[in-house]
């Protein structure tokens, strides 16, 4: 069976990656051949549309002696880890246009995971319902998908379109409770709540891609996971650190400062992410995904909602697990009153929620 999976657009955010993944990582173990539906990217086009930047490489290169890279385009550098990683280990079925002719390629698309219902993140959001696949004779299944927040964004004519959309859908899985809940106040359709699909695999399974790959040690015990570093943020990694007696270390996500050298904003590899969870005594995050991977690496941590970027996405991952103590919803919330996470329960309710979440895949598909 050919199974093809529609996901955020994969580039340097290292859950969406890893989600992608894993998902395929398990469809493949069950037997499945799967493919990951992509765009091309056009590269070269971008000093055809912004020539100064290749005059001043040029200039850099030939005039000054700098040893850079003359025809590669910034975002290409950027990201030329967790590119390296996605060509590795990504099959895509790579098509500029996705239009119905995909359904002769496979037996199935699965929708997820991530935000992939979250119009902010995906435009146009039909596309996300596969709409592209019009009247086509293929099954239809959604799973972890997101809509990253408890309340319907949508605007009354996307809603009216997807709901049509979603009822052609074999089954459909959310990755949040409250996703269970748009799905049936705002779509009529009736949706079960399952893992995010990193949380199918082991510690284990990410500590072998780890190995594989050449990874420097953290400078540190203490990892800060920040998305959205402020200065109440580092506040709080400073007491943190001097109350547990840690090194902190800093990973961050997104790199704002333009004016920072091109070599300083390279993001570090997937594998190298993974390593810093792995070496981490303790983990300060404000990112979903840095939730699931303390999960996974079974580390002690504490989560910084961010309101504007969803909070039901931590309050389920964290109610799932019991773990609804390890949110604070701002630095000056913090109280040094944490008690010790039991693993040992946490791995309960996880083998628990696993088995769930790959009955569902193997009965939808």
């Amino acid at each position: 069976m050919k199974i093809a999976i529609l996901t955020l657009p994969l580039d340097t955010n290292y859950g969406g990656i890893l989600q992608c993944y894993a998902l395929q990582t398990v469809l493949r173990s069950i037997g499945y051949e799967v493919q990951v539906l992509t765009r091309p990217q056009y590269e070269r086009t971008y000093y055809i549309i912004y020539p100064l930047a290749l005059c001043k490489r040029l200039f850099k290169r030939f005039v000054l002696g700098k040893k850079i890279a003359i025809f590669k385009a910034p975002h290409q550098i950027i990201r030329q880890y967790t590119d390296r990683f996605i060509h590795q280990y990504i099959h895509q079925y790579t098509r500029r246009i996705w239009t119905s002719q995909i359904a002769s390629c496979f037996n199935a698309i699965i929708v997820g995971s991530d935000q992939v219902w979250r119009p902010m993140y995906y435009q146009p959001i039909e596309e996300a319902f596969l709409a592209f696949l019009g009247d086509a004779d293929i099954k239809r299944v959604a799973y972890a998908a997101s809509f990253g927040v408890d309340y319907c964004e949508y605007t009354e004519e996307q809603r009216k379109n997807c709901s049509s959309l979603l009822k052609r859908f074999n089954a459909v899985s959310v990755r949040e409770s409250s996703g269970v809940q748009l799905c049936r106040k705002y779509f009529d359709t009736q949706a079960i709540q399952v893992l995010d699909p990193t949380l199918l695999l082991s510690a284990d399974d990410y500590k072998a891609l780890i190995k594989k790959s050449k990874t420097q040690p953290s400078k540190g015990n203490m990892l800060v996971y920040m998305i959205d570093r402020t200065k109440e943020k580092e506040e709080l990694v400073e007491r943190i650190a001097q109350e547990k007696g840690l090194t902190p270390f800093w990973m961050s996500s997104e790199t704002t400062d333009e004016k920072l050298p091109l070599k300083q904003c390279i993001k570090m590899s997937v594998e190298q992410w993974l390593r810093s969870f792995d070496d981490a005594e303790f983990v300060l995050t404000d990112s979903f995904h840095g939730c699931v991977f303390s999960i996974i690496f079974r580390k002690q941590f504490l989560a910084v909602g961010n309101k504007k970027r969803g909070l039901s996405r931590f309050d389920s991952l964290l109610t799932l697990f019991s773990l609804q103590d390890r949110l604070i919803l701002s630095p000056d919330k913090y109280k040094n009153n944490l008690s010790l996470i039991n693993y040992n329960q946490v791995q309960g309710y996880l083998r628990f929620f696993q088995d769930q979440s790959l009955l569902f895949l193997k009965t939808s598909l």
